[in-house]
C-alpha cells in the first residue's frame, strides 16, 4: 500500500512541496507547537500511556512524548513523512513505531490506546462520512476512560488572515472564504497555491456534534492560538518575554470561550470514551 492509495493526490502533491518538517520551526509553528504540547499535557493521564499520533506528520509530536517516556505510534499518510519521521525515531532511545496509514482504518486492536491525537484527519477530509469513520476507529481502538484530541481549523480562519493581511479584496481569495464561511469547504484558488490544499473547515459547534453523535464524552473544546494573534506586532512580542506572558494570559483566560473561539485559527476538542 502507498501513500498515493491512502490521502486524496492533491494534498499529496501539496505536503511533496511543502515542508511540514521545517513549519514548526517558523513563524506561527514555532508558537503554535508549544501551545499543542501544553494541550496535550492536559490530557495525559498516566505515565505508562500508549499513544497514537494519527496523522502525525514528520514526528515531531510523537518525537517529543517518546522522550518524555510514553509508547507512541504514528500513523501518516504521506510517504515523505514517514521517512523523516523513521530517520526522527531512529535517533531516540525510546523509540516510536511508525506506521503508514490513515485515519479511517487504524491497523490497530480494539481497546489499544490511553490517548489519541487527531492531527490532521479533521481538517483534510472533506466528507463528512469520512470525518465519522476516522472518529469511530479512533474510539475503537481507545481504551475505555481514554482521551481523544481532536485538532480542527475554525471556519473563519482564512477570512480573519484575508483581512489582517488585504487578501480578502482579491476577489478569488473572498470567494473560497464565503466557501468557508458557508459550507465549510476550503478549496484553494489556482492564484494561490501556496494555500493549505482542499481542506474542511469547522464551526465550534460542529465539531462538537461530530464526536458526541459518535456517543463519546465531551470535555472541552480549547482555542489554539485564541484572539493573541491579532496583536498587529505578535510575531516581535512573543519574542519579548513580557509582553509574551501578557498574550499567553490572554490565551489563557479565553481559551474555552464558546463566543470566542471563532477567532482562533486552530482549535482542539477533547472527548472522553
Amino acid at each position: 500500500m502507498n501513500g498515493k492509495q491512502l490521502i486524496n493526490r492533491n494534498i499529496e502533491v501539496f505536503y511533496n512541496n511543502a515542508s511540514e518538517e521545517t513549519r514548526l520551526n517558523k513563524g506561527m509553528g514555532i508558537f503554535e507547537f508549544e501551545r499543542i504540547k501544553s494541550l496535550i499535557e492536559k490530557h495525559i493521564q498516566v505515565p505508562t500511556s500508549i499513544i497514537l499520533d494519527i496523522g502525525g506528520g514528520t514526528g515531531k509530536y510523537s518525537e517529543w512524548l517518546a522522550k518524555k517516556g510514553y509508547q507512541v505510534h504514528l500513523v501518516e499518510p504521506i510517504s515523505k513523512h514517514i521517512e523523516l519521521a523513521q530517520n526522527r525515531s531512529k535517533k531516540l532511545k525510546n523509540r516510536f513505531s511508525v506506521h503508514l496509514g490513515e485515519s479511517r482504518n487504524l491497523e490497530f486492536p480494539d481497546n489499544f490506546a490511553d490517548l489519541i491525537v487527531l492531527h490532521g484527519p479533521l481538517y483534510h477530509l472533506q466528507k463528512q462520512v469520512d470525518r465519522d469513520l476516522s472518529i469511530s476507529e479512533a474510539k475503537r481502538v481507545l481504551k475505555k476512560g481514554g482521551i481523544i484530541l481532536g485538532f480542527a481549523i475554525n471556519y473563519t480562519a482564512s477570512t480573519l488572515a484575508g483581512l489582517l493581511n488585504g487578501l480578502i479584496h482579491k476577489r478569488s481569495f473572498f470567494e473560497m472564504c464565503r466557501e468557508e464561511l458557508t459550507k465549510g469547504n476550503h478549496n484553494p484558488p489556482d492564484d494561490f497555491p501556496w494555500l493549505l490544499a482542499e481542506a474542511y473547515y469547522h464551526r465550534p459547534e460542529q465539531l462538537k456534534e461530530e464526536f458526541i453523535k459518535q456517543e463519546l464524552t465531551y470535555l472541552n473544546t480549547y482555542a489554539v492560538e485564541g484572539m493573541a494573534w491579532l496583536d498587529k506586532e505578535y510575531f516581535a512580542n512573543m519574542l519579548n518575554d513580557k509582553k509574551k506572558k501578557t498574550l499567553t494570559e490572554l490565551i489563557q483566560v479565553t481559551e474555552n470561550d464558546s463566543y470566542l473561539l471563532a477567532f482562533s485559527p486552530h482549535m482542539m476538542i477533547a472527548v472522553k470514551k
